[in-house]
């Protein structure tokens, strides 16, 4: 028998009047004798489901990161090339495809499990580096220059002085509940969920829970909304359960279109049943039939493994028409985005899935009185969902157990930029910032300062080095003028602009504001224009665009103060905060460009000045080839010149100089 229909078998049993289980998942791990079928799964179900948990091997098991990080590193050559190699020397062994275990600079990563010994994992294993790999370990010998670690695992015998991956810096100190099997599982195999516990949650619920009490349970672990909002999920929950109306909708904003984020597609890639599950629970709370996944097309690897997962979902009647013999009936739809940056703000997602255009719309009423087609709506986000099933399993006071006093539970965030350890990390909240970027994210690479991180997207803000000892939690990044937003970090050193990233970041908000309200869809406009002015210099000497740089300063804060006290949406209040937080915490930066016309990161390319110094300068000539604009004159082997109103900034003679003759300034 398969292993659906093994467990399309015990599900049976358990419906029939003689079982011995009070729940379906009870009935997996105790695998009685069936009683609607002559066929005794009971052994069959047992081996199977201790092989799910990768307990019974009988074989070699090869693991591969190939969630889009690992895949955008090569992982599918790698895959290609584990095949040749077994099918080569003629050893039999699994391969199996995870998902992205969150340490993202070292990918592509395989892992080997041998029966009854703990699961080692290897760094940068692309196709070249598979064959040496391999040799080594089916010899006896492990490789290690590329070896990450050794999972850990009590009930296997362990590899003898070598570290496990939670001594590792990067997931030391980390807490992972909702990543727990991101890179572990086989994310499209159903079993291999419900063989960690999967769907006990939600058998639990519908089997000794109203819907008020699982809201109540939600509200009292403290869950606020991981999307950014950081409203609380229980009271949203019951808000729209106490509509006086039959028909309800649940919405899973997937659509994650922060720039350095990447935390819902990896938990989608990586477990997609949790958050299957997650919908489930919340569609039974607040009495809804029908839910909606609204996810990037820019995620395509995520939506093959969540269309897969509904379909194995709707096979095993965890979807549908009277879920687990409960008399609930639960639908999940996938709702692809095209990308507009507007669609994260809720009414405008609701727009879009009812074929309008993704627009926000004034509040109140709220979506959880009047949303997708006028009825109650829940929007929560992919990381919302998936600390449900956990919850509703361990109890309320699991989850507040951790955290600080208003902010419950962990909270993954993507890191990137320049930081050595670029991935994902899930963290307790009120840990401190220095402890996610020095320790967990390894630092700042190539001996550079740490100058700023960026948090909370586009619409977040930059926190100095002075406030890096900041806990990380809702309260705490406010009084910074800083924001939770979905979970971006993006790391800047010393050689960054802080300028320079306001404009980069004003510039995205200005091109996906939707254009319905003028504070935004003008407001950001003019402090792009603002920002490209102080960032350039005006060549001909025009008076008025020199009284214009020095005025930008007075006005780009006041105008800031216009978008987000007037403009419409979440999104158009929070748009200035890239400005507002540069400004506050390095004015020093602006006032340089402004009066002094200079940029002290050496960033700003019309603001810098090339100089050739006469005594390294040979007269070679390479510079005066290489110059675009003719600015460099002098004759060979003497010394060149730079004339200053023909240069245009762009670093060719710096570039091509083999004599270090020229300087910026």
């Amino acid at each position: 028998m398969s292993e659906l229909n093994l467990l399309k078998c015990c599900k049976e049993c358990w419906h029939s009047p003689e079982s011995p289980c009070s729940d379906f998942v009870e009935c997996l791990n105790s695998f009685p004798k069936c009683h609607e079928t002559s066929t005794d799964c009971k052994n069959i179900l047992s081996e199977k489901f201790r092989t799910f948990r990768y307990e019974k091997l009988m074989k070699p098991v090869i693991f591969v990161g190939a969630g889009t990080c690992g895949l955008g590193a090569g992982a599918g050559k790698t895959i290609k090339a584990i095949t040749n190699y077994l099918t080569e020397k003629s050893i039999e062994a699994d391969i199996v495809e995870v998902g992205c275990i969150g340490l993202c600079s070292v990918e592509p990563i395989m892992d080997i499990q041998m029966p009854g010994r703990t699961r080692l994992s290897f760094k940068y294993v692309t196709e070249k580096k598979v064959n040496d790999i391999l040799n080594d370990f089916f010899s006896g010998k492990i490789n290690k220059e590329h070896l990450l670690g050794q999972h850990r695992n009590d009930k296997f015998e362990e590899y003898k002085g070598i570290t496990y991956l939670d001594e590792l810096t990067f997931f030391k100190k980390q807490t992972r509940w909702v990543l727990e099997n991101c890179g572990i599982i086989n994310p499209i195999r159903i079993e291999e969920y419900i063989a960690r516990r999967g769907f006990e949650a939600l058998s639990k619920v519908l089997k000794s829970k109203t819907p008020e009490e699982v809201c109540d349970a939600v509200e009292k672990s403290g869950l606020r909304g991981r999307g950014g909002g950081g409203f609380p999920s229980g009271k949203k929950w019951k808000l729209a359960l106490s509509q006086d109306t039959k028909e309800r909708y649940l919405i899973c904003n997937a659509d994650e279109g922060d720039p350095g984020a990447f935390m819902d597609r990896a938990v989608i890639e990586g477990d997609p049943y949790r958050l299957i599950e997650g919908m489930l629970i919340a569609g039974y709370a607040i009495g809804a039939s029908k839910g909606y996944v609204y996810i990037r097309a820019e995620y395509p690897l995520a939506i093959e493994h969540l269309k897969e997962a509904i379909a194995k979902a709707q096979g095993l009647g965890f979807l549908g028409n009277n879920i687990l013999d409960s008399g609930f009936h639960f639908d999940i739809i996938i709702k692809k985005g095209a990308g507009a940056f507007v669609c994260g703000e809720e009414t405008a997602l609701i727009n879009s899935i009812e074929g309008k255009r993704g627009m926000p719309k004034p509040r109140p009423p709220y979506p959880s009185i009047k949303g997708l087609f006028g009825k109650p709506t829940v929007i929560n986000n992919v990381e919302t969902l998936a600390n449900v099933p956990k919850i509703l399993l361990n109890g309320e006071n699991w989850f507040n157990s951790l955290g600080t006093k208003t902010s419950k539970g962990t909270k993954v965030f993507a890191l990137s930029g320049h930081i050595k350890n670029t991935g994902l990390v899930e963290v307790a909240m009120g840990t401190p910032l220095h402890d996610i970027i020095f320790d967990i994210g390894g630092g700042i690479p190539n001996e550079k300062q740490f100058k700023a991180v960026q948090i909370g997207g586009p619409s977040g803000g930059c926190i100095p080095a002075s406030h890096l000892d900041i806990d990380i939690d809702y309260e705490s990044l406010k009084t910074v003028g800083a924001m939770m937003g979905s979970g971006g970090l993006v790391v800047m050193n010393e050689d960054t602009c802080m300028v320079d990233i306001a404009k980069y970041f004003m510039d995205f908000i200005q091109r996906e504001s939707c254009g319905k309200c003028i504070p935004c869809r003008e407001g950001t406009r003019r402090l792009l224009e603002i920002l490209e002015r102080i960032t350039s210099n005006p060549k001909n000497g025009n008076p008025m665009a020199k009284l214009e740089r020095f005025q930008s300063i007075l006005h780009i804060q006041s105008l800031s103060e216009v978008i987000q006290n007037a403009s419409l949406c979440g999104l158009g209040k929070s748009a200035p905060n890239p400005v507002l937080s540069t400004l506050r915490w390095f004015r020093n930066e602006y006032e340089a460009h402004i009066y002094d016309k200079k940029c002290p990161a050496k960033v700003c390319k019309e603001l810098l000045t090339y100089r050739i110094l006469e005594d390294k300068c040979t007269g070679c000539t390479i510079c005066s080839k290489k110059c675009p604009s003719g600015a460099i004159v002098g004759v060979l082997k003497n010394v060149h010149h730079i004339i200053s109103e023909k240069c245009i900034g762009c670093g060719s003679c710096y570039d091509a100089c083999n004599f270090n003759a020229i300087v910026v300034e």
